[in-house]
């Protein structure tokens, strides 16, 4: 059973390799990993970090820049998804397919031009927000009365019109109920979890589930360990599919998928266990939650769908 992972830091991982004059960095690093852990793919997430003093439009150029690079170079690697089906082909290629995203608008500033010149360029999904305020739009980590700009209200329209996959993960709650009020077609949280089982701010109420299933969207659920469980103790491969059962519940099994948000090549001088769940350490390991699925007793056809058939509907009706 392969899987597609919703959400995936290669794009800038990649971007910070390339300014140590690295090549063929998704081979190098993550390719072994991926196949070891039956992921044929996912939406790569070019994030623009923060730095002191940095140069934001300077450093999502050079984002942009390393992800086009990498891709033009490895065309024996990669599947790029950009229309209806790019993801089939993908699967019988056999190729790394791969739905190019961007986690945090904060560079464009006001300039939605920029979404134009990222469609072009193969990006195919976007979040307007990580955790900060910004000219569009409110992370979590933002004012809970500040959600939505007027500019990001015409953001999300555009983008709709687009054709590129609107994400609410990181963005805070009013944030999140003005983006679905101010759009008809499916969205996604690629990498959110139940707030019910586990209150932390990136996580999702009862009600923004349904919300999202009730426009045909999918929530990608997350294996870094403190979405999963505050109790260290219960910070484990079950309770992740606990997550995926609990929103099972609520929506039923369309509306949930993988969105494992695997960061611990991001932070090389901790360990593993420090960042991600017993039992899903890392993208090779990633096969245990279909095992666990199966051991839970769910039939092969809805594992299909939570491993890949939920994103891969997703890409097939909004590109």
């Amino acid at each position: 059973m392969k899987m597609f992972d919703g959400h995936a830091d290669i794009w800038y991982d990649v971007a910070k390799k390339r300014k140590l004059g690295e090549e063929r960095i998704v081979e190098r690093y993550h390719l072994d990993r991926m196949r070891s852990g039956n992921i044929m793919g996912g939406i790569f997430i070019a994030y623009l970090g923060y730095e002191e003093g940095q140069d934001d439009v300077k450093e999502m150029l050079h984002l942009v820049n390393s992800t086009i690079h990498e891709i033009k170079n490895n065309p024996e690697l990669f599947n790029i998804i950009k229309k209806k089906g790019d993801f089939n082909r993908g699967l019988v290629e056999e190729k790394l397919n791969v739905l190019m995203g961007i986690e945090g608008l904060r560079a464009i500033g006001k300039n939605l031009d920029w979404l134009d010149t990222l469609y072009e360029l193969g990006f195919r999904h976007a979040s307007l927000t990580w955790n900060e305020e910004n000219d569009l739009a409110t992370g979590v980590g933002g004012d809970e009365n500040r959600g939505l700009t007027d500019i990001g209200i015409e953001a999300v329209k555009k983008m709709e019109k687009l054709g590129m996959i609107i994400d609410v993960s990181h963005a805070n709650e009013k944030t999140f109920w003005d983006i679905f009020n101010n759009t008809t077609k499916p969205i996604i949280a690629s990498h959110s979890n139940a707030y019910s089982l586990c209150k932390h701010r990136r996580n999702l109420t009862d009600e923004q589930i349904k919300a999202i299933a009730s426009r045909d969207g999918i929530i990608g659920v997350n294996a870094y360990k403190g979405f999963v469980a505050i109790d260290p103790a219960r910070q484990n491969l079950e309770r992740y599919v606990d997550h995926i059962e609990y929103i099972i519940s609520l929506v039923g099994v369309k509306h949930v998928a993988l969105g494992f948000d695997f960061c611990e090549y991001l932070n090389p001088e901790k360990k593993e266990e420090d960042i991600n769940p017993k039992g899903l350490e890392n993208a090779s390991k990633a096969y245990a939650v279909i095992e666990e699925l199966r051991r839970r007793e769910y039939s092969e056809s809805d594992i299909r769908k939570i491993a890949y058939e939920n994103f891969m509907r997703i890409a097939e009706n909004l590109l």
